[in-house]
């Protein structure tokens, strides 16, 4: 009987297992080809060191990528919290409010932006009405940066309330009774019970924070080029080097995978601070 769950276990997960090798596994492998071997077959470094030249973007998509996250964090964290302890009802309009803007095209909210930030758009117009302005938005960091926050934020908001809602409200009324106040309970007991949380919305804004392309072209108008950009100018642009390309892929992949565990070991480390 068991033997018959388990093939029928393989069945069932074997469409997902081709889909992995398909779309995961094989562009990875083809990647790593590109990264480490010329257009003769040959095995070569040097592409992967040419991809120390770009440092500066590196650095700087690093850096614009993580102040985008932690603002999204301290946004999203008192956010999530008031979600989580509204009524069923309420919290359900409210979440669909939340992934509404996620049902609109990733690039025509980016394109709204560029009409409100610009010289002649909304914002600058409205400050105009009260003799400010016009001030230069677009094509600036804060505006790729705002643009990452904007079209992220969702991504920190969702897995904090799932796993704040799950904080039973008991727990909270324990800690007034011991004598913590509502700041030292919110400090004490429910953030380091919503570190799972914390880690996974990082890593889901962070992750393609890093990695965006549209919106530094956007909103950053080519003069913030991040990693991104470096990649698809390699594949699709005037500078094509899809052997470069891959190696600046392969190493952006390494340093995501990096920061991953990072969090990872991170999460582990608070969970046993917990349970202590």
């Amino acid at each position: 009987m068991d033997k018959k769950f388990n093939i029928g276990q393989k069945l069932v997960a074997s469409p997902y297992i081709v889909w992995v090798a398909v779309f995961v596994v094989v562009p990875l492998l083809m990647v790593a080809y590109f990264a480490f071997f010329g257009d003769e077959g040959k095995f070569t470094l040097e592409y992967i060191k040419s991809v120390g030249q770009y440092s500066d973007i590196f650095i700087r998509s690093i850096w614009m990528a993580a102040v985008a996250t932690i603002i999204c964090l301290l946004i999203s964290y008192p956010l999530a919290f008031i979600l989580s302890r509204m009524s069923k009802k309420t919290q359900s309009t409210m979440l669909m409010i939340v992934m509404l803007p996620m049902w609109m095209n990733f690039l025509l909210r980016t394109y709204a932006w560029m009409t409100l930030l610009g010289n002649e758009g909304l914002i600058n117009h409205l400050l105009g009405m009260i003799g400010l302005g016009p001030f230069k938005m677009l094509n600036t960091v804060g505006a790729v940066i705002l643009g990452m926050i904007y079209n992220y934020l969702p991504y920190m908001i969702l897995p904090l309330y799932s796993v704040m809602e799950k904080i039973d409200p008991s727990v909270l009324e324990a800690a007034s009774d011991l004598g913590c106040n509502r700041i030292k309970a919110m400090f004490r007991v429910v953030v380091p019970l919503s570190i799972p949380g914390i880690m996974s919305g990082i890593t889901m804004v962070f992750v393609p924070a890093i990695s965006t392309f549209i919106i530094s072209r956007m909103l950053g108008g080519g003069g913030n080029m991040l990693i991104g950009d470096l990649i698809e100018m390699q594949f699709l642009g005037n500078a094509y080097n899809p052997n470069l390309g891959a190696a600046i892929s392969l190493v952006l992949m390494v340093i995501v995978l990096i920061i991953m565990a990072a969090m990872h070991q991170l999460d582990s480390s608070d969970d046993d601070r917990v349970l202590l």
